[in-house]
């Protein structure tokens, strides 16, 4: 048994590294020139450049960002406004119907987006929200809210009866224990939820492509823009993408504490 320790050690190390290895690679040729990304075989040493990252940031990089972050941080809370309330009824003050709600919410994740996309184009047109941030707000809500509330739903599953009893003894109205007693308790499951929404939302790409034109584009729209009939501008693309992905990862760290506890909660009795 100790003898397969060191083979299993090492086995993690090398699948480690090989998730890691492509953001790497990425952030290495961000600081490359665009000549050093093409040669073959690849460019190990070089001088590093910023040339890149301001080349980004000319092709107009924070209009997209701007609209990006406007529209997770609105969808993520409208997500955790609406989830939040239903979860909390659904598990703490189930009905009947319980098991019917929840299919449904199930089954709206199983319509492709491709089938809706058509209606939602004209619908997004006669209301005159076509081309702004207030349709992907209302499109990534919707997007999100069915696994926030199945999400959410399994951390107030956690929250031992004996306390809410307590709380209903004292006299407190629903109100009060979804405030000041349900919601201490899962704010980790609340955290990983907003995660995981957050993370949803700012890399999805399809309405974005779709219902957005000059005004209201994401950064995955501003992304596809360096694919070219000329092919592709690698160490600009990987410049673009870094930019891209350091909110996320910032966010993620930031909130890796209550992502772990969050993502554990019911794992052990």
């Amino acid at each position: 048994m100790r003898a397969s320790r060191p083979v299993l050690t090492g086995a993690t190390w090398l699948v480690a590294v090989l998730f890691v290895f492509p953001v790497v690679w990425m952030v290495l040729t961000a600081f490359k020139r665009e000549a050093d990304a093409y040669t073959d075989p690849p460019t190990v040493l070089f001088a590093p450049t910023w040339e890149q990252f301001a080349g980004v940031l000319e092709r107009g990089f924070l209009p997209y960002l701007a609209n990006s972050a406007v529209v997770t941080v609105l969808s993520t809370l409208a997500v955790l406004a609406l989830g939040i309330p239903a979860a909390y009824a659904l598990s703490l003050a189930p009905v009947k119907q319980t098991g019917n709600a929840l299919g449904f919410f199930l089954s709206t994740k199983m319509l492709p987006i491709v089938a809706a996309i058509i209606p939602l184009y004209v619908i997004s047109q006669n209301t005159r929200l076509l081309d702004t941030v207030w349709i992907l707000v209302l499109l990534h809500t919707a997007m999100n809210l069915p696994l926030a509330v199945w999400m959410l739903r399994s951390f107030f599953l956690e929250i031992p009866t004996e306390m809410l009893e307590a709380a209903r003894v004292d006299g407190a109205s629903l109100p009060t224990m979804l405030t000041r007693v349900a919601l201490p308790v899962v704010a980790p499951g609340i955290a990983a939820t907003a995660l995981i929404s957050v993370i949803f939302s700012w890399t999805e790409f399809f309405y974005a492509v779709n219902l957005t034109a000059a005004r209201a584009g994401t950064v995955p729209v501003f992304l596809s823009g360096f694919i070219t009939s000329e092919g592709l501008y690698w160490a600009q693309l990987s410049a673009a993408a870094l930019l891209a992905s350091l909110p996320v990862v910032i966010v993620g760290w930031i909130a890796q504490n209550h992502l772990v506890r969050g993502l554990s909660m019911g794992a052990v009795k």
